[in-house]
């Protein structure tokens, strides 16, 4: 038998083999699957990206949890800009993994200046990211 032909043996016995074992039938979502190589917790994660996906997207690793966007106006919006900063801290999905700041400037005599941003507005979007996490979470509880 010539060694080409017996690496192929070998690979055909190993991967007959592999299948072989331990299975479940249980699907794990994509989302599931992914946490398993996140840092922090993945349903936070994409609920973050998800809530913030009409803003464009400056900065994110999912392996420190930050999310960052560039300084956004919203339609007609000439003379105010905003930027949001999201840090997930943990792999649970609690609210207290996660941390949303916002920054707010308004244009005056052609110059940005650093402006005063309501305190609710921060935590109106954790809200909306903690709703939208565990609804994802919920949606992937239907596959198993």
């Amino acid at each position: 038998m010539n060694i080409p032909l017996k690496i192929l043996l070998i690979f055909v016995v190993i991967f007959s083999l592999s299948s072989c074992g331990n299975r479940t039938d249980r699907t794990i979502s994509e989302i599931e699957q992914s946490q398993y190589s996140m840092a922090v917790n993945a349903f936070l994660w994409r609920a973050s990206l998800d809530t913030l996906m009409f803003m464009p997207i400056d900065k994110s690793d999912s392996t420190g949890g930050i999310i960052s966007t560039n300084w956004y106006s919203g339609e007609g919006i000439k003379n105010e800009r905003t930027k949001v900063f999201v840090y997930i801290k943990d792999r649970r999905l609690r609210a207290d993994a996660l941390e949303v700041a916002v920054f707010r400037q308004i244009k005056s005599n052609n110059e940005w200046e650093d402006a005063e941003v309501n305190s609710e507005t921060a935590k109106l979007i954790e809200n909306s990211i903690l709703t939208k996490a565990r609804e994802l979470r919920l949606g992937s509880k239907a596959f198993e």
